[in-house]
């Protein structure tokens, strides 16, 4: 039987493989995430727009991007598309971080589709009459939602898009099929390099962990200090 031991992990550069993946996981969770909010935010107004064609093509997007796996529209953003780019514009990606780049794309359009369901979802449990008063007051539609809409939906659309962010964070792992040196590629080059697959994907599965348990106290702690009344 092998010889259990975390102490290779604990230093040398197994170790830096996978604190260096464990960073490069969360520079992934925040850089998508901050892409994904305004686009979320940009499709559930077009949702809810009086536009039809604005309406028509917040449908599209989120039919589109939330029918298709995760793993095949990452493959799809690293293999396919640069191939549709002008030769100029497909070097100049090859030539830097492809992996990464392709990943934060597939990961923010993949999450935002799904925020936006939630933040569409939070605007429309604002009361009608409220929507109603600003337009009588004289503001148009993006004035209204500023103004009167958006402030109240926060309260409703937090606890769910904290729940988008912790599906994110564990939908990182998908980008080791396209070879981004995240956490999960690293507990794999580490297991292939010192044959201790026990210690190295334990290691990985403690930090999505307790990654995962710190963004599920965020939640638990935000429905503790803004518990949702009925809004009325």
């Amino acid at each position: 039987m092998a010889h259990f031991d975390l102490a290779l992990l604990w230093s040398g550069s197994y170790h830096d493989w996978l604190l260096a993946g464990l960073a490069l996981s969360l520079q992934l969770t925040a850089i998508s995430l901050m892409f994904a909010l305004p686009l979320a935010m940009a499709v559930a107004l077009a949702r809810l727009s009086p536009s039809r064609a604005l309406n028509w093509l917040g449908v599209a997007f989120v039919e589109a991007i939330r029918n298709v796996p995760l793993l095949a529209q990452m493959l799809f953003w690293y293999f396919g598309a640069p191939e549709m780019l002008p030769t100029a514009w497909k070097e100049h990606l090859y030539a830097g971080n492809i992996e990464a780049i392709s990943a934060v794309v597939a990961l923010s359009l993949y999450t935002a589709a799904y925020m936006a369901e939630d933040m569409r979802s939070g605007i429309r449990g604002i009361p009608q009459q409220q929507f109603e008063a600003g337009r009588a007051l004289g503001f148009g539609f993006l004035a209204t939602m500023r103004l009167f809409i958006l402030p109240q939906a926060l309260r409703i659309t937090v606890p769910p898009l904290l729940s988008q962010t912790l599906n994110l964070w564990k939908n990182t792992s998908i980008a080791t099929v396209i070879g981004v040196a995240e956490l999960m590629y690293q507990a794999q080059r580490v297991e292939t390099a010192s044959f201790r697959s026990v210690e190295a994907f334990l290691f990985a599965t403690a930090c999505y962990l307790a990654v995962s348990l710190v963004i599920s106290a965020l939640a638990a702690l935000y429905y503790h200090r803004f518990p949702l009344r009925t809004l009325s």
